[in-house]
């Protein structure tokens, strides 16, 4: 086995969010995708395909260096929001929570002189940079547009600048 069995536990763990952060993000599509927030809805559908391959790519990696994947249980994600500020915000606090995970990863990787680790995990750190820049950006047009003009943001995604 080429993972200690503290860094196994710890990424199987975060193998956990992923899902979990996968499921929150089809919620949040689906309450876009209900309010006709079409290119919203969108948005975090691909969202949601891809946190589940961010699982996908923790179980490929724990099944190469002969750890073991033992899937967490996950909590039902949030299902209704009082309105687009609301779930957009809660998309980046996830964002932020799951950037200080991996850096703890990261740092349990340094620690235990994992090379290998820390090779697969900066490509988790630089993707949750782009991850949070994109909530937040987010975040700060529709608070700028305001609940009653979200078709702005619906035009703005057409334009593909919400889509770096």
């Amino acid at each position: 086995m080429l993972i200690s069995p503290e860094l196994n536990r710890a990424i199987n763990a975060q193998i956990g969010r992923e899902l979990l952060a996968s499921n929150q993000y089809i919620e949040i599509a689906s309450y876009f995708d209900g309010r006709a927030l079409k290119k919203l809805a969108a948005l975090f559908f691909e969202q949601s395909d891809e946190e589940r391959e961010h699982a996908m790519k923790f179980i490929r990696y724990l099944n190469e260096v002969g750890g073991s994947v033992e899937i967490p249980a996950v909590d039902a994600p949030k299902s209704s929001f009082e309105n687009a500020r609301e779930a957009v915000a809660l998309a980046l606090k996830w964002e932020m929570d799951v950037t200080r995970h991996i850096n703890d990863l990261m740092t349990m990787a340094i620690e235990q002189k994992d090379y290998a680790a820390r090779e697969f995990l900066d490509w988790f750190v630089k993707e949750q940079i782009e991850e949070v820049s994109k909530m937040q950006d987010l975040l700060q047009i529709v608070e700028q547009v305001g609940e009653h003009y979200l078709v702005m943001v619906e035009a703005y995604l057409s334009h593909g600048d919400g889509e770096d």
